[in-house]
């Protein structure tokens, strides 16, 4: 199997996700839970669950792209490993 995306890419693709995954995640439960500096103020949304939804939506967003990023590094490192032959 051949890689779409290049060994550095796929690395920092999982960082940035596996970063975006625990933020998003922290602020999704807050506004689950009515945490009082997300739903505090007049102007902030009405329905916290509703927010939590959207962003627990785009938590399963970076969970595929983890997922994905994750599948390109082990094909990279297998390929670097076993020395993949390339037919010419």
């Amino acid at each position: 199997m051949k890689p779409l995306v290049s060994a550095f890419n796929a690395w920092t693709c999982i960082a940035i996700s596996l970063f975006a995954i625990v933020i998003l995640s922290v602020i999704g439960s807050m506004f689950a839970n009515g945490h009082h500096s997300l739903m505090g103020s007049d102007e902030d949304p009405e329905d916290g669950g509703k927010v939590a939804a959207a962003v627990f939506g785009a938590v399963g967003v970076y969970g595929v792209f983890l997922l994905f990023c994750g599948c390109q590094a082990f094909v990279h490192r297998r390929q670097s490993r076993q020395g993949e032959i390339a037919l010419r």
